[in-house]
């Protein structure tokens, strides 16, 4: 059963956002001072919080993940704590890289061209209409096992190798 409220569909509006948000719906959304919890392992753009982090975010994803979309299945408000499960899809056309909190790239995995669909759970905070925190819980193995990541094969290993390379000079 979904409960919705003005906070819940706020917070549906910032996941969806994700997929095809422009820059003002960011800024109209996302309250200045808000907090991505989840930006630890996000590009270093990602990490600056308010509109520029999460909108830097969105494009991280879309870069990598054509297609990128979210289908709502639950959406649950407690005042102004609101938690959303979805299911995020898309297919992987460019690489994915994970960085280490301190801003370093630490993993690169390049395009395999597969699809995938997998499930997450977003918890939000509104504040006047606004998201000031997000973090989530989400099925990083299987969209790993979907995209053909785990287990690698030796091929696959050697690609994520070069694939590195390249984000490391790229991020200088």
């Amino acid at each position: 059963m979904s409960t919705t409220t003005h906070a819940g569909d706020v917070a549906v509006r910032s996941i969806l956002l994700m997929a095809d948000g422009e820059r003002a719906d960011f800024d109209e959304l996302i309250h200045p001072d808000a907090v991505n919890r989840e930006g630890r392992v996000e590009p270093p753009a990602c990490r600056v919080g308010g509109p520029a982090g999460y909108y830097a975010t969105a494009l991280w994803l879309r870069t990598a993940f054509e297609g990128l979309a979210y289908d709502i299945h639950q959406v649950v408000a407690d005042g102004n704590l609101v938690a959303v499960h979805a299911t995020m899809r898309g297919r992987h056309v460019a690489p994915f890289v994970v960085w280490t909190p301190e801003g370093e790239v630490d993993t690169a995995f390049p395009p395999t061209g597969k699809e995938f669909a997998v499930t997450q759970s977003h918890w939000l905070r509104v504040l006047d209409g606004q998201i000031v925190d997000h973090w989530a819980n989400r099925d990083d193995l299987g969209q790993a096992q979907q995209l053909g990541w785990v287990p690698p094969t030796p091929a696959y290993l050697l690609r994520m190798a070069r694939a590195k390379a390249r984000a490391k000079r790229a991020a200088m």
